[in-house]
């Protein structure tokens, strides 16, 4: 199989600078998915490059430092998540591409954006592209890469560089069950190593033996996500939600897909599609057709009563969420406000609960941008808008006022059929803005 994406490096000579620098001094380019993301125009040489002068040194060095945060952390809006996923920031004194690189924990999202036309600038990138690639593929890729600029050290005898000694540790994190949990968990907050809370590190380790590693990761990531040093509820603090704002949910009584969907390798299936198919096989199993779905048949399908639906201004919940009935009862917690906003919540708990792993107790639906989340999104949005009935009552007009006509008629939102339009190929997905992509992918 063609790999996904790679790192060359083609040795050049450069004859100043730190050793390091100039050992690694190539002519360096990526690609992912035969795209070039380095291309760009060089304006001494006055022609096109695929790969532009750069040190090989730093770039693996930043790789290093950064391996779990990249490897496990979404995509999230504060402003310095952009220092450990964009190499524009690599910094060196190097004109470095502009490629953002984020996981949803199965696959790596790469964007890449060309640079600003400056009279003064020697390279400027050229190619914008947006592609995913399986993670345990960005890992292989990294790990050549790596052990490329290590070997080329060695060969100038520079044995025990600061490369070397992040890259020791690095593995060894890796290969240790228990250090490779921490780092993950650290990483999914937002942190680099050792920078985590070490009491909410703590509290989030032993919560996964009651909720299950896959939910506490997705408080992480949440957590992670809305910024500002934001610690994951507790889980007596999400009990104490679940019994003042909760549902009883008879979770015995929720709908279940009576064939199991066939295996599917997640790194190299985006979260939409099994999602949506998810969603189809409910749809066919239930004989619901094409149309709208009531709050009356969703809180059914869902074992709960439609009250839940109703709108709620003093909804007070961070995300929404439902806990496996244990010693407490089974609970359903909604934080949109609104009926809209309240049904998409409901259906994405309703997919968690069908396709999530199953030693879960708790199944959150947050804003993070998980392959989980973005699953949940994708099986909500196909169960609440069947994609043929939207396409077939767009009829070939896909503007803005249509889609909220379409919206309105499916009570759902419309970036949910605009999302919906993308994946599956009425529009075209590079009308997707960098989050919309993380989202969606």
């Amino acid at each position: 199989m063609p790999r996904s994406w790679e790192i060359n490096a083609e040795w050049e000579y450069l004859d100043s600078g730190l050793p390091e620098e100039r050992a690694c001094f190539a002519a360096l380019s990526i690609y992912a998915h035969a795209q070039c993301l380095t291309e760009g125009r060089d304006a001494w040489a006055n022609r096109l490059r695929k790969a532009p002068y750069l040190s090989a040194y730093p770039f693996a060095e930043w790789l290093a430092w950064n391996w779990w945060r990249l490897r496990w952390e979404p995509r999230a809006p504060a402003p310095a998540w952009a220092f450990a996923h964009r190499t524009a920031n690599i910094g060196g004194g190097y004109i470095w591409p502009d490629i953002t690189v984020f996981s949803d924990g199965q696959r790596m999202g790469l964007i890449a954006r060309g640079t600003p036309e400056r009279p003064e600038t020697p390279f400027r990138y050229l190619n914008n592209a947006a592609v995913a690639i399986p993670a345990t593929e960005f890992e292989t890729g990294v790990d050549e890469f790596v052990a490329q600029v290590l070997e080329r050290l060695n060969a100038a005898s520079i044995a025990e560089s600061n490369l070397a000694l992040i890259w020791r540790e690095v593995q060894s994190e890796r290969h240790d069950p228990g250090m490779s949990r921490r780092r993950t968990i650290e990483a999914l907050l937002g942190c680099d190593p050792d920078d985590a809370a070490p009491e909410t590190l703590e509290r989030l380790l032993g919560d996964a033996e009651s909720w299950g590693a896959s939910a506490v990761e997705e408080l992480a990531a949440n957590a992670g996500c809305e910024g500002g040093g934001a610690a994951p509820p507790t889980a007596v603090e999400l009990q104490d939600l679940a019994r003042r704002l909760g549902f009883a949910g008879a979770w015995d009584e929720a709908v279940g897909l009576t064939s199991s969907l066939s295996p599917v390798d997640r790194a190299r299936t985006p979260a939409w599609r099994l999602g949506a198919r998810a969603a189809r096989a409910l749809r066919a199993q239930e004989r619901l057709g094409s149309a709208p779905i009531s709050d009356a048949v969703l809180a059914a399908l869902s074992g709960t009563s439609a009250d839940i639906l109703k709108p709620n201004p003093s909804s007070g919940a961070r995300f929404a969420f439902a806990l496996k009935p244990t010693e407490w009862a089974s609970r359903l917690v909604l934080r949109s406000r609104w009926n809209t906003g309240r049904r998409f919540e409901l259906a994405r708990l309703l997919g968690d609960r069908l396709l999530a792993d199953p030693g879960d107790r708790l199944f959150p639906a947050t804003r993070a941008y998980t392959y989980r989340q973005k699953l949940q999104r994708a099986f909500a949005a196909e169960l609440l808008s069947p994609h043929e009935s939207v396409a077939a009552m767009l009829d070939g007009d896909a503007s803005e006022e249509s889609q909220q006509d379409v919206a309105c008629y499916f009570q759902v939102s419309d970036w949910t059929i605009r999302t919906l339009l993308v994946n599956n190929g009425i529009l075209d997905r590079n009308d997707l803005d960098g989050e919309q992509f993380a989202l969606a992918a």
